[in-house]
């Protein structure tokens, strides 16, 4: 059970986002109140973003500022008005490749909008920062499961080379001015209201209008499907779980996972990789409909597998994401079919 705290209000940035949104409403359960931001940018359906604000308004204890990060003086302005003790930045330019399409969309976003929340939590007495990373930071690591403990310094997209750079920035934060922040390297996150541009969103509306299923990598690809309830609750779990200071030993390096700083990342995964064919065929029975293959090599920025090992989550909070591919993808199935209004 997650502790009620209804005297503290939270930001999370990235409200009208998929995670933010299932973020929000777990929040606003336990009795907090959220300060939601978004700046509803048209990446994907924006009308999806407003549906889920909808549900959000509808909680007396849920606020709404729409927002653009990359605005410097609007986002001093939010921090100084509110002095958040706890702030969760969920906000992002997302996608892998897109940033080959639009890497200056990812510098705004995920750079300058994240250097503003860093100084926000600075000047406002923040006491924990939690912000999204991503399993992208492995890049290039062959060994499997990934580890807090590997490095991370050959991404290969430049979506991975801004999450990395968050992780960075925030250890320089937590390190100069003590600000407890606690990264979460999230693994490919599905269920409903999921994001339009996600694999299974892309899959399910492929099987519905008898198109084509792009199987990149000739169907070769295997992600650690992780169902967005169970990320969720590892935030909330890891918000009274502000990281500490380490006492390194003499002459020793640093493990990439922990710091002398209070600084830790974690990643946030189901630890059970799953086959896109297998998802397919998943997907194939809760629809009853068969799915067209169309076979496609590797796309640049991507990797054949994410598997995340979340031992370093279990032990700190006691908890590790668990939802099986055919009751998460049910439950998207059950959300799809409702959302688009499909008998």
């Amino acid at each position: 059970m997650v502790k009620r705290m209804s005297d503290r209000t939270i930001l999370v940035t990235g409200a009208a986002g998929f995670i933010g949104f299932h973020l929000s409403q777990k929040l606003l359960q336990a009795g907090y109140r959220v300060v939601g931001v978004d700046n509803i940018n048209d990446y994907y359906d924006p009308k999806l973003k407003e549906a889920r604000l909808d549900v959000l308004k509808n909680d007396p204890s849920f606020s709404f500022i729409k927002l653009d990060l990359a605005d410097r003086p609007a986002t001093a302005e939010l921090f100084k008005s509110h002095r958040f003790p706890v702030v969760i930045h969920l906000a992002a330019q997302a996608g892998v490749r897109y940033s080959l399409e639009n890497p200056h969309a990812y510098v705004d976003a995920n750079l300058q909008g994240f250097i503003n929340i860093l100084e926000g939590c600075r000047h406002n007495d923040c006491k924990h920062l939690l912000y999204a990373s991503s399993s992208s930071v492995y890049g290039s690591n062959t060994k499997l499961p990934f580890s807090v403990h590997d490095s991370v310094d050959h991404p290969v997209s430049l979506y991975a080379a801004s999450k990395k750079a968050n992780e960075l920035m925030a250890h320089s934060y937590s390190h100069l001015y003590r600000i407890p922040s606690t990264g979460l390297r999230f693994f490919t996150v599905y269920g409903p209201w999921g994001r339009p541009d996600m694999a299974m969103f892309l899959f399910a509306k492929a099987i519905i209008e008898g198109k084509p299923i792009k199987m990149f990598n000739y169907g070769n690809m295997r992600r650690d499907f992780t169902y967005v309830d169970d990320v969720t609750e590892a935030i909330v779990r890891l918000i009274d779980h502000p990281p500490a200071a380490q006492t390194l030993a003499p002459n020793s390096v640093p493990d990439p996972g922990t710091s002398a700083a209070p600084w830790r990342v974690f990643n946030v995964g189901n630890n059970h990789p799953e086959e896109l064919t297998k998802v397919v065929e998943v997907l194939e029975k809760e629809f009853g409909r068969k799915a067209d293959k169309e076979m496609l090599p590797i796309q640049p920025g991507d990797v054949p597998a994410t598997y995340a090992d979340v031992d370093d989550l279990m032990r700190e909070v006691g908890f590790r994401p668990s939802t099986s591919i055919e009751d998460g993808i049910a439950r998207f199935a059950a959300w799809y079919r409702e959302y688009h209004q499909l008998s």
